[in-house]
């Protein structure tokens, strides 16, 4: 692939530092003209444990698959347990297959308010794929949710957070598949994914003939560096002040911003048999997996949160105001 490069055109300044500390709960207000209130978002990737990236490749035997399968609707229907208690919506990208093999769950969730996203047809990576079949596992996987819960789905994220500077051509087909909007790019350096370059707040994100609304996980700027503090691992592993850090700096951009966190049903799932994993992955894997329920709770009663379909409404009244983001040859 040739030399690629970024551009970046963006009317607002960059967040600045902040210490870690604590306080009240983090919302956006953005005053003027086009004034717009965007609060934070908590979303779950839901897939079986087996599917994890670090588990690619490993043998796994269906035995201890329909485990992982049946381990996976259990964690996911105690999730919606906490979250109705909170009186918390979230929005959930869900594979393909798992709609197919758990209709009841996902109707389920769509019917106590949640949203209901595409997480890919089978968790392949974007870089498994060709256009021309990305285009044909976007459609698979969006039909058969929209199947299922009788409504339109109009956000996605791939696997491992895989639209990266060599698959950019994934903006097009995300937008000629009908997705009103992706959660896919992350904003930091990671040796299996991330964009760094790539604005931490909502932006458009520009193809080569389409363009697509943008949520980037939440990030915490700090030291000159962008600190991933969205979830998955480096929400079992550091401290929980360093996320409510990243909340609150982003409760005080100038730009619209969004709170964006991530989970996945497994994390909560303390007692699964463990996958044969090396060394870091292991580690990688189930750091901190013990306290992540009651962690989650404690996220919950400080603060707001909303589905990501709702702050994408709000951020459409807006959208010629926010950054726009391409990568071209």
């Amino acid at each position: 692939m040739s030399a690629m490069r970024e551009i970046v055109q963006s009317p607002y300044r960059p967040l600045g530092t902040t210490s870690v500390s604590t306080g009240a709960s983090a919302r956006t207000r953005v005053e003027g003209p086009s004034a717009v209130s965007v609060a934070n978002v908590i979303s779950f990737d839901v897939e079986e444990h087996d599917r994890i990236e670090a588990a690619v490749g490993l043998p796994c035997s269906p035995e201890l698959k329909a485990d992982y399968a049946a381990r996976m609707e259990s964690s996911t229907r105690r999730l919606l347990d906490q979250l109705a208690a909170a009186k918390v919506t979230a929005t959930f990208y869900i594979v393909g297959e798992i709609a197919r093999a758990h209709p009841k769950l996902v109707r389920d969730i769509f019917a106590a308010g949640h949203e209901v996203g595409s997480h890919s047809w089978d968790h392949r990576r974007i870089h498994q794929f060709t256009p021309e079949s990305f285009r044909e596992d976007l459609r698979k996987s969006k039909d058969v949710l929209e199947q299922t819960i009788g409504a339109a789905v109009f956000g996605f994220r791939a696997p491992t957070f895989s639209l990266m500077r060599e698959t950019w051509w994934a903006i097009d087909a995300l937008a000629e598949c009908g997705f009103e909007y992706d959660s896919s790019i992350f904003p930091v350096r990671h040796d299996r994914y991330g964009l760094p370059t790539a604005p931490r707040v909502p932006f458009i994100a520009q193809g080569r003939e389409h363009e697509i609304l943008e949520l980037p996980p939440l990030t915490y700027r700090v030291a000159g560096m962008n600190l991933p503090v969205a979830g998955g691992g480096y929400f079992r592993l550091f401290p929980l002040a360093v996320m409510r850090a990243g909340l609150r700096q982003a409760a005080r951009s100038e730009v619209p911003q969004v709170g964006m966190l991530y989970f996945h049903p497994w994390e909560f799932d303390p007692d699964q048999p463990k996958l044969p994993l090396g060394r870091l992955a292991r580690w990688r894997t189930y750091v901190g997996i013990g306290r992540t329920t009651d962690r989650l709770a404690q996220l919950l009663g400080e603060f707001r949160f909303r589905r990501a379909i709702d702050a994408v409404r709000d951020l459409r009244a807006i959208s010629a105001e926010l950054p726009r983001f391409q990568v071209t040859d």
